[in-house]
């Protein structure tokens, strides 16, 4: 599969060989990795995407990505799916970045990005969540075109859903 390349971003999806590198913490050869990659988040999506291969198969197009400038190759965290699309067409995501590369709007281009993706694939709502206190990640959502869906006692819900699944070059359309 090809990467997802965005203004700044490459989503490069992740590998059985990537998963289990970044699971053991090891870079290997021609990997380049920002110093903090990977973090506990990258370690765990990646675990996650290793038991989704052995149980059921390789999930792509809807597994895990690793996030990567563009400007010099570095992966700096991860985006991806938690599990392909169900019966009525809705997937959730997640996604994270190394603390040193925060606030420069890259996890909004990278879920945008990860959002288009899904839309051109025929998935007809992506959901996600964060924990309440977790606000950066909330305005990485809205910036995406989510939208807030609900809460309970540990998270807020968001979501964004489309009535066509003709791909666009705004997902928030």
């Amino acid at each position: 599969m090809s990467d997802l390349v965005t203004a700044r971003l490459v989503l490069h999806p992740m590998t059985v060989s990537e998963a289990e590198r970044v699971v053991a913490g090891e870079s290997g050869t021609g990997a380049r990795w920002a110093p903090g990659y990977p973090a506990d988040g990258d370690v765990f999506a990646a675990k996650r995407f290793l038991r989704t291969c052995a149980d059921t198969g390789d999930p792509q197009p809807f597994g895990n990505y690793e996030i990567r400038r563009r400007e010099d190759g570095q992966a700096i965290g991860g985006v991806g799916f938690h599990a392909p699309a169900d019966k009525n067409g809705s997937v959730t995501i997640g996604y994270g970045l190394i603390p040193s590369v925060r606030g420069k709007g890259y996890a909004s281009e990278a879920l945008r990005g990860l959002l288009k993706f899904a839309r051109a694939r025929g998935v007809t709502c992506v959901k996600g969540d964060a924990d309440h206190d977790n606000i950066a990640s909330h305005h990485v959502m809205i910036a995406a075109g989510m939208r807030p869906a609900g809460q309970d006692e540990r998270v807020r819900y968001f979501e964004i859903a489309w009535t066509d699944t003709t791909a666009n070059t705004d997902p928030r359309s």
